[in-house]
């Protein structure tokens, strides 16, 4: 599975980018507040929840502590960007990948504010997540955007290596160091003053929002899961793909000696609709589109059903690709559903 075969495509993030300019040309109003000091250099204590024994095996992590750096990046009114940088929990052949790469997009004045963690598309055209990630620290939630294994900075140029492969194990395997990796971003947030603890949450679009569903199934501390054009059934998905390429996948996949069943195995500890009965106690908001062509109605459903609890779901009348044209709008939801919490 190559990487812009499946969940995404080019059309997707040209068209959620032509969106872009009109958002930041927002202007970000002056704060005579001062920006909280992110220090240079932190040791991070990870601690797990009090209910890590709900968390699935895979996911669990246990108490450490690790290493953050920050460094700043640039500052607009009571808007100031730091790049953030620790190491991944799990250790990988390729060494630019065992380094995580966050933006923290850090509201001005002393909060608490709500903290928010902001995943990308699997195109990785990463100022779609970082304008998401400022649209919320203008409405005051802070936001830190996690670059996902072999991304950006992550990936190799002496390896082929991606997140999403034509290996299913090895697209559950980094699906796995994404969680873990996320993980580690919530307790750096965490930690940040202007930042309330117990007002933490997840969100991402496409690629992201499937990992929005499973971080947030692998972290019980995010109580507000944003799910934007994701679903579960993946390996189901994956396999009965309409796609020259996922033909051939398939092709090699069988004349290895391998079979339908053992590709669905393979993805399902990774699968959100396999853990979604995790977020039961979560506030949880899918977007979806109603003739998504990359996430088909049955996955939306597949997820939601997964939860339980009839969490809210909206239909946007596009496709994976036209969705685009709410973004606008569905940014001002997001904005409302990060600080709207319950008394």
């Amino acid at each position: 599975m190559r990487q812009s075969d499946y969940l995404v495509s080019r059309s997707f993030v040209a068209g959620w980018l032509t969106v872009l300019a009109s958002l930041n040309a927002v202007p970000v109003m002056a704060d005579e507040a001062a920006f909280t000091e992110v220090p240079e250099a932190a040791t991070i204590e990870f601690l797990p929840a009090k209910n890590e024994a709900a968390v699935p095996e895979h996911f669990r992590l246990k108490p450490h502590r690790f290493e953050a750096d920050a460094e700043f990046l640039r500052e607009r009114g009571s808007l100031r960007t730091l790049a953030v940088t620790f190491p991944s929990p799990v250790e990988t052949i390729v060494p630019e990948n065992n380094t995580v790469h966050a933006e923290y997009f850090q509201p001005a004045g002393p909060g608490p504010f709500p903290g928010v963690v902001v995943l990308h598309i699997l195109g990785g055209e990463f100022p779609l997540s970082q304008t998401v990630a400022s649209a919320l620290a203008r409405a005051q939630v802070a936001a830190l955007f996690v670059k996902m294994p072999y991304y950006g900075e992550r990936r190799s140029k002496e390896s082929p290596r991606r997140m999403i492969s034509r290996n299913p194990r090895e697209t559950a395997e980094s699906m796995r160091q994404a969680v873990l990796d996320i993980r580690r971003a919530g307790a750096w947030l965490a930690t940040r003053p202007e930042v309330d603890k117990e007002r933490m949450g997840v969100t991402g679009i496409s690629l992201g929002g499937i990992m929005s569903a499973l971080s947030a199934a692998g972290e019980p501390r995010f109580r507000k899961v944003a799910i934007y054009l994701g679903g579960g059934k993946l390996g189901e998905n994956l396999w009965s793909m309409e796609h020259r390429d996922a033909e051939m996948f398939r092709a090699e996949w069988l004349k290895a000696g391998e079979s339908r069943e053992s590709f669905l195995k393979a993805l399902e500890p990774v699968d959100p609709a396999t853990h979604g009965r995790l977020l039961k106690d979560r506030d949880v908001l899918m977007v979806n589109a109603k003739t998504d062509e990359i996430i088909p109605h049955a996955a939306t459903i597949a997820l939601w059903d997964s939860i339980g609890t009839k969490p809210e779901l909206v239909w946007l009348d596009a496709g994976h690709i036209t969705a685009a044209a709410y973004l606008p709008g569905e940014m001002v939801r997001l904005q409302k559903f990060f600080t709207a919490w319950a008394k």
